[in-house]
């Protein structure tokens, strides 16, 4: 075994036993309470569901550490047999040397490695999303959603790896910078395709119709300076109860998109203030602020990338030739960059909640707060949400504030969404 290879699965090994870690911290914070409702939350949680809301935080819990664990000892075996230059290898074998034929070597990788996932996701979505009465969908379904999927990756992940392969082969110093650019503009136009081409293809979604609810959330838009294209609703109820809304596009492509569990849940002034709060996120800047720091994050990569390109001891290190190019980067990079990216995630998610902190001060300034509390209330008591998670674990895996955190700091707000001086 090569040093690089011993790097990486020491990486792996640490990143396991830390989540693991904080996955024990957190259901021992769960069990704390021993099924009795907390005081902060028996106004609107019964016992029944409060006990079903740790049971299910438990039970996905224990499941995710054991996938996670399996996935460790996957990746080391996979990182000691050399798996993934062989398989690259086999891969080219097929589809040839070309630049479209390293894109669909690539592809074929890619592929294959996510095969010992699949049984995980059936068991999460068939066993435990199922039993707490969440899964909707069928077997059916499913099958369809990973073909589909598969092939949508293919149409549009084929050519743009192609493009960065030719601009590695065609400008050896100063590809990343090229590579760089095709992604960024590649992401940019994925904004306008991917509600209107590709999101269809999984869900359906229609024009909410005429009637209170719509004027109700026309006049919300209008309220928080928000000119949306139209107002859309999607069929989420077919996979599962799970609810959620956003909105997708810029410009005149804007469109509202909320999940017909969302409006079976909640009344209209509880949408009204869930819109009001999505609102915020773009009134805030907080979608161009994202695209930025994810465009510095993929100027950082793709460097990165363009550095490993022409290192030998990489190459070497992990069974490759360097003269197979920029392949065996871009496979190396996208399997294990997160066992290195997982130590930043406190301080990212601190960067969301405070996003999220932002948003909801917008909302309260356009619809009462008591609302947006009551919605998120229901939200979190249909969602059998974590209602006490460890203070560990929710930073280094909550992209939004707790309950009780983002109760209390609307409680501070005035009617216009401010502190009061």
């Amino acid at each position: 075994m090569t040093l690089a290879c011993a790097v990486l699965i020491a990486a792996l090994a640490a990143k396991f036993a830390a989540s693991a870690w904080l996955d024990i911290l957190n259901m021992r914070a769960v069990r704390a309470n021993g099924g009795a409702v907390p005081q902060a939350f028996s106004s609107f949680m019964d016992e029944r569901t409060f006990e079903r809301s740790c049971a299910y935080t438990i039970d996905k819990t224990k499941f995710g550490i054991f996938e996670s664990a399996c996935a460790a000892v996957f990746l080391a075996v996979v990182l000691w047999l050399e798996v993934l230059p062989r398989l690259f290898g086999f891969g080219t074998e097929i589809f040839g040397v070309s630049v479209w034929g390293q894109a669909f070597a690539l592809i074929f990788v890619a592929v294959a490695l996510s095969i010992p996932s699949l049984p995980f996701d059936l068991y999460s979505q068939f066993v435990i999303e199922r039993e707490y009465g969440f899964n909707k969908g069928t077997f059916g379904l499913w099958v369809a959603d990973q073909i589909k999927g598969l092939l949508v990756g293919v149409v549009l992940g084929a050519p743009i790896l192609a493009l960065i392969i030719w601009f590695s082969e065609e400008f050896k110093n100063t590809w990343w910078l090229w590579g760089f650019a095709a992604v960024s503009a590649f992401q940019v136009v994925m904004i306008v395709v991917y509600p209107r081409l590709i999101l269809p293809l999984f869900n359906k979604l229609e024009r909410l119709p005429d009637g209170d609810l719509r004027g109700r959330l026309m006049g919300v838009a209008k309220r928080g300076g928000f000119l949306a294209d139209t107002i859309e609703v999607m069929d989420g109820s077919k996979r599962s109860t799970h609810s959620n809304a956003f909105f997708t596009g810029f410009g005149r492509f804007r469109r509202i998109v909320l999940f017909d569990t969302l409006v079976e849940q909640l009344e209209p002034a509880e949408i009204e203030a869930v819109l009001a709060h999505e609102i915020g996120h773009y009134k805030k800047g907080h979608i161009v602020k994202a695209m930025l720091v994810n465009f510095a994050a993929m100027f950082a990569t793709f460097a990165f990338m363009g550095w490993l390109s022409s290192s030998l001891w990489f190459y070497e290190g992990f069974g490759f030739a360097q003269s197979q190019g920029f392949a065996p980067v871009l496979i190396m990079f996208s399997m294990f960059s997160g066992l290195f990216t997982f130590w930043l995630s406190p301080l990212l998610n601190a960067f969301s909640r405070r996003r999220e902190y932002e948003a909801d001060a917008f909302a309260a300034g356009v619809c009462p707060a008591l609302e947006l509390k009551s919605a998120l209330r229901k939200l979190h008591k249909k969602n059998l949400g974590n209602m006490t998670p460890h203070p560990l674990y929710s930073a280094f895996y909550y992209s939004h504030p707790t309950l009780i955190e983002r109760e209390a700091a609307l409680d501070k707000l005035d009617a216009n969404g401010k502190e009061p001086k």
